[in-house]
């Protein structure tokens, strides 16, 4: 009726696939990146990155656009949008800024694997 331990116990000699390092958080030394960080946390940091560090004239045009607009900001603040847009696909194919973004991601879990601590994003700071 109910499955025995056996199955969910890790065997002698082999490690748990994400475990270890010294608070069970993974090997603080270990660089190699798992699928989702791959396509999505680098991304997403590559993403906000570009928004506010790299573009951030372009996001306060089109902010200021939107709030003036209200409404209609879909219609009226096109080409702010676009010069937006095109400022951000420009450092997502940068690959030496793709690098810095993926290379912080892989210190700051690190740190988080070392310590126990996340660290608060700075896009998160900036924001509130």
């Amino acid at each position: 009726m109910f499955a025995s331990n056996a199955s969910s116990e890790v065997k002698e000699g082999r490690t748990p696939r994400y475990g270890g390092g010294p608070h069970g958080l993974g090997d603080p030394d270990n660089f190699k990146l798992r699928k989702i960080e791959q396509n999505v946390v680098i991304p997403k940091i590559v993403r906000e990155r570009a928004k506010y560090e790299k573009c951030s004239e372009e996001n306060k045009v089109f902010g200021d656009c939107c709030l003036d607009t209200g409404f209609w900001m879909f219609y009226k603040c096109r080409t702010e949008v676009k010069r937006l847009n095109d400022c951000m696909a420009k450092w997502f194919v940068n690959e030496d800024f793709i690098k810095e973004c993926r290379d912080q991601y892989l210190q700051e879990r690190r740190q988080y694997r070392l310590t126990g601590i996340k660290k608060i994003p700075e896009v998160q700071k900036m924001k509130s």
